[in-house]
């Protein structure tokens, strides 16, 4: 036998392989579980008629303190409740498209569909409120060589004006503009600077919804913080206008 063989057909590096693909198996095994602590189990359809818990099984709950005094989760937990689905099935088969009962972009259908989030804002390292208008935060302003929207108007995808701007919000921990603030008349809304072309004069385009639609938009319950829900639900509104806001984008492109 040669150096280091423990057998004539066993040495220690082909042990040591052995036990390195028997490691790997288990690591692998216990990654997968551990990757489902949220989203899972699995609603096999619409209906849901089945839950999957995918290979493994699911991994055993476990609580997670969250910061600046935000309480605790514990994952995986009980399913949280959404909405009902405004919908129903074009088909018999699951995977088969479903077709809005009512309007989509209010009921939360399709590219207008929100998560179920907590009606908290997101916060900072030091415990603050992390996006927040101009008004409240003097720290920052907007760039003398950039373009200020404010007091411009904000056009639709019809070409129609639909408010003017009179804020703009911005995000402390990353030091950028993530909404403005748009008065549509009786009220102000938000409007995410994702969805939002702003011209050098400081005109600002959105042609994911109509001028009319701005004032649908996701209302807040503090008119100077947003909460993680009500961002949820704002983004979802003008991502749904992408598909619902003109009755031609929701038929076949040829």
């Amino acid at each position: 036998m040669g150096t280091g063989a423990i057998t004539e057909y066993i040495d220690v590096a082909q042990l040591a392989l052995y036990i390195f693909w028997i490691f790997f198996f288990f690591l692998v095994r216990h990654l997968h579980r551990e990757g489902k602590r949220e989203g899972w189990p699995l609603e096999l359809d619409s209906r849901g008629e089945k839950f999957v818990e995918g290979y493994a099984g699911m991994p055993a709950p476990k609580t997670y303190h969250l910061a600046n005094g935000q309480g605790s989760r514990t994952l995986p937990g009980p399913a949280v409740e959404g909405y009902a689905l405004q919908a129903v099935d074009t088909g018999s088969s699951p995977g088969d498209p479903i077709h809005p009962t009512g309007d989509p972009m209010v009921d939360g259908i399709g590219p207008a569909a929100w998560a179920t989030r907590p009606e908290k804002p997101d916060l900072t390292v030091d415990g603050e409120p992390r996006i927040v208008p101009l008004r409240v935060d003097h720290h920052h302003k907007v760039n003398s060589r950039d373009p200020d929207p404010r007091g411009q108007s904000v056009t639709g995808c019809d070409g129609e004006v639909g408010g003017t701007v009179v804020d703009l919000w911005v995000d402390r921990a990353e030091p950028h503009f993530r909404y403005a603030e748009v008065d549509v008349g009786d009220h102000t809304v938000l409007l995410p600077m994702t969805m939002a072309r702003v011209s050098r004069s400081g005109a600002v385009q959105v042609k994911s919804i109509r001028s009319d639609q701005f004032k649908q938009v996701p209302t807040l319950a503090n008119p100077d913080q947003v909460t993680l829900q009500e961002e949820d639900k704002i983004t979802a509104f003008y991502g749904g206008g992408t598909l619902y806001a003109m009755p031609e984008r929701m038929g076949p492109l040829l």
